[in-house]
């Protein structure tokens, strides 16, 4: 008989919210074993057969993915990938860029990326140094290889919230991005010109309200960002702000959630080492 939150609580655990386990109370601790599989041995109070017995059940219901909490990086790493698994690689040079590459018996494409490059052959993307990428990066590269663009950057940008089908990503956006630039970056423009120019960007004249730093980024060769940024005035009790910017035509090269995905990237990229 399967396990579920309510079943464990009612039916195993002392229901006593003694702390022992960690947890503030039962039901807390019945949640992240289901959920999360979390350790049903940390109740000390269960006897050694009914443990035993529910680890067994347990086991069961965890292989059959029954109630446990999604891995919604993994999910979408997976969609990604089958996506991507048809794509014919002999078209991606002309379509994105790169160049193809052998791999042995395999055809493989060589994608510039950032101030480095990608190796990918199939649904495998690594490093030039042969290390694989985080999953979330996975996601984006391998959605903008299966998204079928071809259209060449215009130079006419826009903010995130200028495209369709934005708003549920706004708030994503804002707490996963902008904030934390602008608490990493708050008097510290020169640090952020700085550490964009290591990551391969380069100086942008935009007319954008003067922004402090105006840089372009090269993360993919059809999909440049701009990132924008206004340091606090001193004494004027104003934030930094931050904005990035996307060329009209990402929409053909990536998918709502990719372009969050590729800022969150270029955030930790820049973040990386600076003391928030």
């Amino acid at each position: 008989m399967a396990l579920s939150v309510v079943d464990l609580y009612r039916t195993i655990l002392p229901k006593t919210n003694c702390r022992d386990c960690g947890f503030p109370t039962c039901l807390a601790f019945a949640s992240m074993v289901v959920s999360e599989k979390h350790p049903l041995k940390d109740c000390l109070h269960i006897p050694p057969d009914i443990l035993a017995r529910c680890e067994e059940e347990l086991a069961r219901q965890y292989a059959e993915g029954k109630w446990l909490k999604k891995d919604l990086a993994d999910e979408a790493l997976k969609w990604a990938r089958s996506r991507a698994a048809s794509m014919a690689v002999s078209d991606l040079p002309e379509r994105i860029g790169g160049d193809l590459v052998q791999d042995g018996q395999v055809t493989g494409l060589r994608l510039p990326y950032f101030s480095d490059y990608l190796d990918i052959v199939g649904t495998t993307v690594r490093r030039s140094d042969g290390t694989e990428l985080t999953r979330l990066e996975q996601v984006f590269i391998l959605n903008h290889l299966a998204q079928g663009g071809r259209a060449m950057p215009t130079g006419r940008w826009k903010g995130f919230v200028e495209f369709p089908n934005t708003v549920s990503k706004l708030v994503s956006m804002k707490a996963q991005v902008e904030e934390p630039l602008v608490k990493c970056f708050t008097g510290k423009r020169e640090v952020l010109q700085e550490r964009a120019m290591q990551l391969g960007a380069i100086p942008l004249a935009m007319d954008e309200g003067s922004a402090d730093v105006a840089v372009l980024f090269s993360p993919l060769p059809r999909v440049p960002v701009a990132l924008l940024f206004w340091d606090a005035p001193p004494g004027e009790g104003f934030q930094a702000q931050v904005k990035l910017m996307f060329d009209e035509t990402i929409l053909e090269h990536l998918d709502i959630e990719s372009i969050v995905f590729l800022s969150e990237r270029i955030r930790l990229m820049l973040c990386d080492g600076v003391s928030c």
